[in-house]
């Protein structure tokens, strides 16, 4: 993992179009023979990615799993289609990256650190503190971030475009740069932006070293205006670049990068017809017996601490504490899928959030009716049927880069869905005018929206989701992801 990009010999492989995210479109299991099977992901990216009819494409990635670091080995050059592994019709190049560095970029920057920053999580009294063991994981996210480099610029063809994803990846454009100046590089953060004197809360030099790192790209995308501006900002108040909002390119150290805004999309068709599946209609029927005639309020999230699970759990309760009305007239279904689970903070906040709901159950159920619904396992199908079901749609995140449970929900609901919205979500600037807006750190604000969406007449709420669906839906993934290649 030492950084030898200087010392490579430049050579250009054969692929014309190249992705890199931390995590791939595969993964793989050592099942009890020894043997791996392959399993196929899938998300945004996996299906963007799909939209590119080129066979020399190749996607580079890292090995997450002892198994996929054993699949990565076994490969030449950790290419998995040239190891016979039908990886849907693109290459796969996966980095075997020593684990102990990957879990110190992974977990101690990109998901302790960047994560926090841009999400604005920290809690100041006493987080973040930057000592000399942070030190050693800046320098193993320094290492990841050059084995993609690396990677990328030996597959890549001369001219290729590249198009590297997220905040784990935010040191590549430079990198990449520095050893294929002939490239064409994208940059997208899948992530909000934290504004200058947040971002600040970062050493002078990593936040620096972010800034530049991106603006090694021809283009940095983002899924809102304003996570494109708050870097901008960034841009102006760290290095002191040169920013054009109205044209929104930033200009330092005698280059340009242009930004772009992309609001990724529901995939309507997918979600479609894969939400009228048996494994979901079976699921429905479960979850319509449990609820009854009842209304139904529904939340799908990981259980991440910017996701705001708790607050959301304490507005519920309040509404039932204010609301006499409702009490036995309304189910709160909450999926909170485990989310980091090797991180403390992660562990104790799906810790407090099964508290919170066993709570409520002690305090307003009765023998015929359970007020809340909660499940911690992670079940596809089941998520589609809540869906399916939902009077109401509750996404309170504090911050979101955008959030596509709120895009989802209006594209698959059965009898139309009141969706009540942060305003924080990146999907706000999208949905805003047919949401009911909320402060998410307001737990009575969001008890008085969870009311007035309950009370919205049936004929309202189906307009709302016609329009919602139709601008959750604007721009599917496959969209997103020419739209970005043909700006490079």
């Amino acid at each position: 993992m030492a950084d030898h990009a200087s010392e490579r010999p430049q050579q250009s492989g054969a692929a014309p179009i190249l992705v890199a995210s931390n995590r791939g479109p595969v993964s793989f299991r050592t099942e009890d023979d020894g043997s791996l099977t392959l399993r196929r992901g899938g998300g945004g990216l996996v299906s963007g990615l799909s939209a590119i009819d080129d066979p020399n494409a190749v996607w580079v990635c890292a090995a997450l799993s002892d198994a996929d670091r054993t699949a990565a080995r076994q490969a030449p050059d950790g290419r998995l289609d040239l190891a016979g592994h039908d990886v849907g019709g693109q290459a796969v190049r996966m980095l075997d990256i020593d684990p102990e560095a990957f879990a110190r970029a992974y977990n101690g920057v990109a998901n302790s650190t960047l994560w926090f920053v841009h999400h604005l999580l920290y809690q100041t009294p006493v987080q973040p503190a930057f000592d000399a063991g942070f030190r050693t994981e800046w320098a193993a996210y320094r290492a990841y971030n050059a084995a993609f480099a690396e990677a990328l610029a030996a597959e890549a063809a001369p001219g290729a475009a590249v198009l590297v994803q997220d905040y784990h990846l935010s040191l590549a454009p430079a990198l990449l740069r520095a050893l294929r100046p002939d490239l064409r590089i994208g940059h997208f953060s899948h992530t909000p932006w934290a504004p200058p004197e947040y971002y600040r809360l970062l050493p002078d030099d990593v936040a620096a070293a972010v800034l530049e790192g991106i603006l090694g790209a021809d283009r940095a995308a983002f899924l809102t205006r304003r996570w494109a501006l708050a870097f901008a900002d960034c841009c102006e108040a760290v290095l002191g670049a040169e920013v054009d909002r109205s044209a929104l390119t930033v200009t330092h150290g005698g280059r340009t990068t242009r930004l772009g805004v992309h609001g990724l999309g529901a995939d309507a068709e997918f979600l479609r017809e894969r939400a009228h599946r048996p494994d979901v209609d079976e699921r429905l029927a479960a979850l319509r017996e449990a609820v009854g005639e009842r209304r139904t309020i529904v939340r799908v999230d990981r259980t991440e601490l910017s996701k705001n699970i708790v607050r959301g759990l304490l507005a519920y309760r309040h509404l039932l504490r204010t609301r006499p009305e409702w009490l036995g007239n309304v189910v709160h279904i909450a999926f909170a899928y485990p989310s980091r689970t090797d991180l403390a903070e992660y562990r104790d906040y799906t810790a407090a959030v099964q508290r919170v709901a066993e709570e409520i159950n002690t305090e307003f159920g009765t023998a015929d009716w359970q007020p809340l619904i909660l499940h911690v396992n992670d079940d596809f199908p089941r998520s589609l049927a809540a869906y399916r079901l939902a009077d109401v749609a509750l996404v309170n995140p504090i911050r979101d880069g955008m959030n596509l449970v709120a895009k989802e929900v209006p594209v698959v609901s059965d009898h139309g869905c009141a969706l009540v919205l942060s305003r924080e979500a990146g999907a706000y600037a999208e949905l805003a005018d047919d949401a009911i807006t909320v402060n998410p750190y307001d737990v009575i604000a969001t008890a008085d929206a969870l009311a007035e969406a309950l009370a919205m007449p049936p004929a309202e709420r189906t307009e709302r989701t016609k329009r919602l669906a139709a601008a959750a839906t604007a721009l599917p993934p496959q969209q997103w992801f020419l739209d970005q290649l043909h700006a490079l």
